[in-house]
């Protein structure tokens, strides 16, 4: 007989060691710690070691300053292609950004300057006037785009990692750009209205840089406010129209504080009232009437405060929300 052939039976599975005190079986709580999980101080170590970073995380301030830097290109080509689509669709295209303004002074012209005969107690009124509205028409426009610049934007900001602070810089320099295009149109009604081109006008350059410097810094906080509460876009406008008005962009801030027994909080407020100040140092540069007489004291030294103060407080109010845009 042939012997018979026998199978070996397969090898016993290893049991798994029984678990040490304090450690989880599967179905234990779920802050127990399984066995083969790495400490927390390890993958920490193991990151820091590789150079990694936490996704998202706020860098510190210089580096966050320098990184906006090496974006200037990003920047500079996001407000310009968001200036040349803003009037893509219309018939006259980019003659709204001058076309705008200019209806807004004539509309103002016609209640202020004739229906209140604010014509006769300012020189050169309609001069006075279309400066007036220009400028300030730089200030609410880079405001108003300044806050949605993170709320509009959460496609970008969510799918891309950059210095959040790109939009509301890129949009301040889009105004600023459409600002040059306006410039250009309000010289040229200047002349019209009998101006003389001077050295003078070369001190628009200067109040115009701080008054940017002014407009992006309101844009970083109201950027931030409305990115966590949407409601403030919706508040902005009213707010812009009553500084408007309070701003001296259709009359005189000297004259109607001439005479009037007005509270001293009151009066500083209003001959310091940064947009006031910008406009005003606009038209000294630009029209002859308008002379160093109708400015506050101290008028470039308050004008470069409120620069300085709102860009900086801005800029580090917004930055210290960094790690916040586009969640929730």
């Amino acid at each position: 007989m042939s012997p018979v052939s026998t199978i070996a039976p397969p090898p016993a599975t290893p049991r798994p060691p029984a678990p040490e005190a304090g450690t989880a079986t599967g179905t234990g709580a779920a802050d127990e710690v399984l066995p083969y999980e790495v400490p927390a101080e390890d993958l920490r170590a193991l990151a820091l070691r590789h150079g990694l970073t936490v996704s998202g995380a706020r860098p510190p301030l210089p580096r966050y300053a320098r990184q906006l830097w090496e974006r200037r290109h990003f920047i500079t080509a996001f407000a310009t292609a968001r200036l040349t689509a803003q009037y893509s669709r219309a018939r006259l295209g980019q003659l709204w950004q001058v076309m705008t303004p200019l209806l807004n002074a004539a509309v103002y012209y016609l209640i202020f300057g004739v229906l209140m005969d604010t014509r006769n107690q300012v020189t050169d009124f309609a001069a006075f006037l279309v400066t007036g509205v220009f400028i300030w028409t730089f200030t609410a426009s880079t405001i108003t785009a300044g806050t949605r610049a993170v709320s509009g934007n959460l496609g970008l900001v969510r799918a891309l990692h950059f210095p959040r602070a790109s939009l509301p810089l890129a949009l301040a320099l889009q105004q600023l750009q459409q600002l040059a295009f306006s410039l250009a149109a309000l010289l040229a009604i200047l002349v019209g209205f009998g101006a003389r081109p001077g050295p003078a006008w070369l001190l628009a350059v200067p109040a115009l840089a701080l008054q940017t410097l002014f407009n992006a810094g309101v844009s970083l906080v109201l950027a931030r406010l409305a990115a966590r509460t949407p409601d403030v876009a919706q508040v902005v406008p009213f707010v812009l129209r009553t500084w408007m008005y309070a701003s001296g962009v259709m009359w005189s801030v000297q004259h109607v504080l001439a005479g009037r027994d007005l509270p001293g909080l009151v009066e500083l407020a209003l001959r310091y009232n940064p947009a006031a100040l910008y406009i005003d140092l606009v038209r000294f540069a630009l029209i002859d009437s308008f002379t160093a007489a109708q400015l506050p004291a101290h008028v470039w030294a308050a004008a470069a405060g409120w620069a300085l103060a709102a860009f900086a407080g801005g800029f580090i109010y917004f930055w210290q929300a960094e790690e916040t845009y586009g969640r929730g």
